[in-house]
């Protein structure tokens, strides 16, 4: 889905500035944050695209303003509610008098795609050396399409297998399996002339994603005939 949190391709927010020695969790209550969420996972039965699409229900404000594991919290209280494990008015219960209890849990649901038919991946759809577009989607439910890269023409580079589609499994709507593809892009083309000419991204994108662009056709001459010239799209 469109949101704060597909901040690819996005400026303004200053130079990403790398920690050496980054440890795994910075405080002890980020480590309890991650079991907590990893818990929820299973009593919610829930899948990590189902989990990525409750932290992008966020609030935009709260979004910005929380930290990794605060976002982690707030996809878990989401699913939590949702899932019909607690209530709303459970969870802030638990809270201390002094937070605020107004953002919690209070994401708004989103309609996601129609239930598919479950059924076996098919042959792949595209192969090493063939020119794609990054279809030009804006989806009211999740998708791991980000925005810079739509509608942009890029050239197949792998084939990494089956997987099933976040698009669908976010929404407990079939996993709906097909091939994923790292697909390179010149940096030209997804950031304009102001990027550098020697740089290319790799972005993992799944079939549903793309669209084959056909090569023009060359014109045939025969005797006696008027050549023709003829597009395929």
């Amino acid at each position: 889905m469109n949101g704060v949190h597909d901040m690819g391709g996005m400026d303004g927010f200053g130079k990403v500035v790398r920690e050496e020695h980054e440890p795994v969790f910075h405080a002890e209550w980020e480590g309890r944050a991650f079991a907590l969420a990893s818990l929820t996972w299973r009593l919610a039965q829930a899948n990590g695209d189902m989990f990525r699409h409750a932290i992008e229900r966020i609030p935009p404000t709260r979004y910005l303003a929380s930290s990794y594991f605060e976002r982690w919290l707030a996809g878990a209280e989401t699913l939590v509610i949702e899932r019909g494990i607690a209530t709303r008015e459970e969870l802030i219960a638990k809270q201390g008098a002094a937070i605020d209890p107004y953002p919690i849990a209070d994401a708004v649901p989103a309609r996601g795609p129609s239930p598919v038919k479950e059924k076996k991946a098919s042959s792949p759809r595209f192969a090493k050396g063939d020119r794609v577009r990054a279809r030009n989607i804006n989806p009211a439910g999740h998708t791991r399409l980000p925005r810079y890269a739509r509608g942009k023409v890029g050239v197949v580079v792998r084939d990494w297998g089956v997987f099933v589609f976040p698009d669908t499994n976010a929404h407990h709507a079939g996993t709906k399996p097909q091939h994923c593809y790292s697909v390179s892009f010149d940096a030209r083309e997804l950031w304009g002339k102001p990027a550098s000419s020697r740089e290319r991204l790799y972005i993992d994108l799944w079939e549903d994603y793309l669209e084959p662009i056909a090569s023009k056709s060359k014109p045939r001459n025969t005797k006696g005939k008027k050549a023709h010239r003829t597009n395929r799209y």
